[in-house]
């Protein structure tokens, strides 16, 4: 459809991978080196900056191949969350992830399952064959990383500045992917298009007693009843400092909106400073 194809152009404009010519920029044609969306080809890039490619490796591979949570056989569902908890980062979804990958890996090098995980996976209500895929999928990206000689950053996870890397990472290619809880109960509205939508039933923050006000998150599926997957927290400080004017300008009026701008007319003398400096 027409609609869609300049919705994807203009997505593209916003995440500087077009010229003004409309054609690819230099960071375009890296980005469309990597098999990955758009935005996430944005972040992982994005992390050579902030020095947390091994954890975007992670994430990326891991957001790429199918969900690793497998829907629990009825009656079962509390005992799936319960093991899940294990995985939980206080972070949100997207940490989640690398905690349940390598978890995985420790499980697949483990004297207890040697060479089968299939078990490990049984016990925890994840998917195998998504969790072999992610590894497949990252050892493919790093294998892209080196042919077009881009930094691999050691890991560092755990460490509370590598945790502001990485969500500023994120944020460098979801900043169009931001909603807000606008009544404390769970009613995220997104700033994008003004569609309000609940959390899904396998995020970390599902059913439990505080909700972030602010969050990032990778999808929006209608079909799963208006529900937003992967999410994690964000710092709206965060989200004023790193989103592009151009894109801001452009957003519905919003009482979220206001919240923003009242965020970056804070900022921008501060950043003005920062554009003399350089």
């Amino acid at each position: 459809a027409p609609e869609s194809l300049m919705q994807a152009l203009e997505d593209l404009d916003y995440l500087a991978a077009l010229d003004n010519d409309g054609n690819l920029s230099e960071f375009g044609i890296i980005m469309s080196e990597f098999p990955l969306d758009p935005q996430l080809s944005k972040s992982l890039l994005a992390s050579c900056e902030f020095e947390c490619v091994d954890e975007m490796l992670t994430i990326a591979a891991m957001l790429t191949a199918p969900s690793c949570f497998l829907q629990a056989p009825p009656g079962t569902e509390e005992i799936a969350r319960t093991r899940w908890r294990r995985f939980s980062h206080p972070a949100g979804d997207h940490l989640t992830l690398i905690n349940v990958f390598r978890a995985f890996r420790a499980a697949t090098a483990s004297p207890t399952h040697p060479g089968n995980p299939e078990k490990w996976c049984r016990d925890y209500f994840l998917s195998c064959s998504a969790l072999s895929m992610a590894e497949v999928i990252r050892a493919e990206l790093v294998e892209i990383m080196k042919r077009i000689e881009l930094p691999i950053s050691e890991p560092a996870f755990g460490a509370e500045e590598n945790l502001l890397h990485i969500k500023k990472a994120l944020l460098s290619g979801y900043f169009m992917h931001i909603a807000r809880d606008v009544d404390g109960s769970g009613n995220y509205l997104m700033l994008t298009h003004k569609q309000v939508a609940q959390l899904h039933p396998f995020s970390s923050y599902y059913n439990t007693r505080s909700i972030p006000e602010w969050v990032l998150f990778h999808q929006f599926s209608i079909s799963e009843g208006n529900s937003i997957r992967v999410v994690s927290e964000i710092s709206p400080h965060l989200f004023a400092e790193l989103v592009p004017q151009y894109y801001f300008s452009n957003l519905p009026p919003s009482e979220s909106k206001e919240i923003l701008q009242e965020l970056i007319n804070h900022l921008a003398p501060a950043s003005a400073t920062k554009e003399e400096q350089k």
